[in-house]
């Protein structure tokens, strides 16, 4: 999830975290096929008709990012994309978007929700006038939506424990955890806390519940500091909104130490921003489990298209790295691959999801 401004870079790439495969996914008859002729059709129509996007907030460079990838991706998979929303944080705002959209005439809706509850509102609306509706990094509790673009946030957690775990034998950690409205703070924060649980006994978890807020992660970080000076590790749910102020909180105590030095912390984020990337490389942090926006804007513009079109799918592999796999509300979610990034591969060109031309 979320972030501050993005450094766009003079490369000629649009690949991010996951291969971008021309095909979509799905399964019926064979597994692995995301071709076309794989995909059942209900008789719908060409996708040609406008779609809605709405945002959660653009006070982050990962939001930033996908953004700037959403007309882009529009363009490359032929979808009518009309200007994005940005529902500024506010669940309630974000019904009223949606509702603004369908009342525009929009034939598709894709959909970043901010809380996993809150939103099933909005997707009774869209379901009531026959909009379908694809929904990104966030899976509703309720509601219907052809598909979920999400990546595996249980992984996130599990590979942020892995990595502190084998970098520290035994102390006290603390996970920044993003709002547990959200399906991704819940996966994240409850696979963190159990991989280290059942992994790495030696290891305290201290919490700080910051609600995706950069100010409440300062604050909160602050205090618990004053109180536990002997933290060996971090993890930073979303880099875009926690990394600058956790950086700034150890800065000022004098507990920013470069990776190798005595004292440094270590530390995990989430996202895969370029502010990250930089982190590493300068030893501040070290390592992120990278979100790869642009297969968010592609994938999310290439289901909708597919939903307008009649077009559904089935649990399974895709051929771009990810896997279809039902979710408990009956909703399927296609879970694209969040790579770990460290020192040894954060020049790796495929890892450059999250940075714009």
């Amino acid at each position: 999830m979320p972030g501050s401004t993005v450094r766009k870079r003079n490369r000629s790439r649009i690949v991010g975290t996951v291969a971008l495969a021309a095909g979509a996914c799905l399964v019926l008859a064979a597994c692995g096929s995301t071709k076309d002729t794989g995909a059942s059709n209900a008789g719908g129509g060409d996708g040609s008709g406008k779609v809605g996007v709405v945002l959660p907030l653009l006070t982050s460079p990962f939001w930033q990012s996908y953004n700037d990838y959403v007309p882009k991706m529009a363009k490359s998979e032929g979808v009518d994309a009309m200007k994005t929303v940005n529902s500024n944080s506010d669940p309630s705002q974000q019904i009223t978007d949606i509702n603004n959209q369908l009342n525009q005439g929009v034939e598709g809706l894709v959909v970043a929700p901010l809380d996993s509850a809150a939103i099933e509102a909005g997707l009774d609306q869209a379901e009531r006038k026959g909009v379908p509706v694809v929904a990104v990094d966030v899976a509703p509790d309720k509601g219907k939506v052809a598909m979920v673009v999400r990546a595996n946030n249980v992984a996130y957690g599990e590979k942020a424990c892995q990595y502190l775990g084998e970098h520290i034998t035994s102390g006290k950690v603390v996970q920044i955890m993003g709002d547990l409205a959200s399906v991704n703070g819940r996966d994240r924060s409850e696979a963190f806390r159990a991989c280290v649980k059942k992994n790495f006994p030696k290891l305290k978890v201290l919490e700080i519940p910051a609600k995706w807020e950069s100010d409440t992660a300062a604050s909160k970080l602050d205090t618990l500091l004053n109180a536990n000076p002997d933290i060996k590790g971090i993890y930073l749910q979303a880099g875009g909104v926690y990394l600058a102020p956790t950086l700034q909180t150890l800065k000022s105590k004098g507990m920013l130490k470069k990776a190798g030095q005595p004292g440094h912390i270590t530390i995990v984020s989430n996202d895969g921003i370029p502010q990250e990337f930089d982190a590493i490389r300068k030893g501040e942090i070290d390592a992120t489990v990278s979100q790869p926006a642009d297969a968010y804007a592609k994938y999310g513009m290439y289901y909708i298209k597919a939903a307008m079109q009649g077009k559904t799918f089935e649990p399974g592999p895709t051929d771009h790295d990810s896997t279809i796999v039902k979710l408990p509300s009956g909703n399927l979610e296609d879970q694209l691959p969040a790579p770990l990034v460290t020192k040894d591969n954060v020049d790796d060109p495929k890892l450059w999801g999250n940075t714009v031309e």
